[in-house]
């Protein structure tokens, strides 16, 4: 069933539909940020691969009309800050999905990658009726660490060599929500200053593994 991507709003931050005519802006964020990005993007396994953003933008909006994505460009007092991606939307017996997210390094450290995130994460819930939010991330990325610490995400387990990034196959930590730990938002948990930021916390064991995982290819 398609998806209708909703508009979401709080404070000085929007989380709107991504549109094709974004891609302009797009493609100049994401050059403009490459060496901040680089080291996060995923890759494929096969080799290089050309970038297309218009054709990017339309496979997201094909997959909000398979109903299985929400494509949002996230927004700061109107200006293009970075995107939020909600994938592999499932329902019934598993009613669940996956986060993913960026923002311009100019961004960065002013609550906006929280703030869509706890936005996405309430639509999902309480918008499409989602039982299970999850965010995978990787160990050395400390930014989206902070964000899901913020949030009070729970920590989850670490899965190895999970996503193809940078040119290797990664490790990542993994963090979920379900709706019972946030009936009344994580939003509002947030904003409250309710959120357990110590459900996040990352076992000292999983830490040692994910440091002692092969180097990766030059």
């Amino acid at each position: 069933m398609p998806l209708s991507i909703p508009t979401l709003r709080h404070g000085e931050v929007t989380v709107r539909p991504i549109r094709v005519r974004d891609a302009r802006v797009l493609e100049r964020e994401l050059m403009a940020n490459r060496s901040w990005l680089r080291k996060w993007e995923a890759t494929s396994p096969t080799g290089p691969i050309s970038f297309d953003t218009r054709a990017s933008i339309r496979s997201l909006l094909a997959n909000a009309r398979d109903g299985v994505g929400l494509p949002f460009a996230i927004e700061s007092r109107g200006e293009f800050a970075g995107q939020l991606n909600v994938s592999s939307i499932a329902y019934g017996s598993l009613s669940s999905a996956t986060i993913g997210y960026w923002v311009s390094e100019r961004f960065a450290g002013r609550g906006l990658t929280p703030t869509a995130v706890a936005l996405a994460t309430d639509h999902c819930f309480f918008g499409m009726g989602l039982h299970r939010m999850e965010i995978c991330i990787r160990p050395e990325n400390a930014p989206s660490l902070r964000v899901v610490q913020k949030l009070g995400f729970r920590y989850e387990g670490l899965r190895r060599r999970y996503i193809h990034i940078n040119g290797d196959w990664r490790d990542h930590f993994c963090f979920a929500l379900t709706v019972e730990d946030v009936p009344a938002g994580v939003l509002n948990r947030w904003v409250e200053g309710r959120a357990p930021s110590e459900d996040a916390d990352i076992p000292e064991a999983d830490r040692i593994k994910a440091l002692s995982a092969p180097r990766p290819r030059p």
